[in-house]
């Protein structure tokens, strides 16, 4: 009983260990491959915030407070965008939410101009926001192939 035990811990940790391994050769996509991946572009929650997306995902049992629609599985999934002002320049980062993990698919940099902006707007603290409106009409007009 002592060996399965062994043996079920060493497989559980090679497993981890292998994801772990497949998730950092994962290569982010850009802006460019999202605006030409219009299957991609339809299923951006573009009012999907970091604060919602752990009430839904991860709060499972308060959902029906907030009038959210309830999660039924892991193959329940939000695509939305963040910024991240923990590194300099601010990063934009589309993810890839479930019940599971949260995945940054595209990490994005956006134009310095609108980068100071968005960080006058949360008065240059570091933490992971919401696109705020200045932020929501660049990028959107870059998916849309306006420059």
């Amino acid at each position: 009983m002592i060996a399965s035990t062994v043996f079920e811990t060493e497989v559980e940790l090679f497993v981890s260990l292998n994801i772990e391994a497949i998730k950092e050769k994962v290569t982010m996509i850009g802006l460019e491959d999202i605006r030409k991946d219009w299957k991609l572009k339809n299923l951006i929650d573009w009012d999907m915030t970091p604060e919602e997306a752990v009430t839904l995902y991860l709060e499972w049992g308060n959902n029906w407070t907030h009038g959210k629609n309830f999660i039924k599985s892991k193959n329940d999934v939000s695509y939305y965008f963040v910024v991240n002002t923990w590194e300099s320049p601010p990063r934009i980062y589309l993810i890839r939410r479930n019940s599971d993990e949260a995945v940054e698919l595209a990490d994005i940099r956006m134009p310095e101009a609108v980068s100071a902006r968005f960080l006058d707007s949360v008065g240059h603290n570091k933490g992971v926001y919401a696109l705020n409106d200045d932020v929501k009409h660049w990028l959107e007009k870059k998916l849309n192939g306006h420059e």
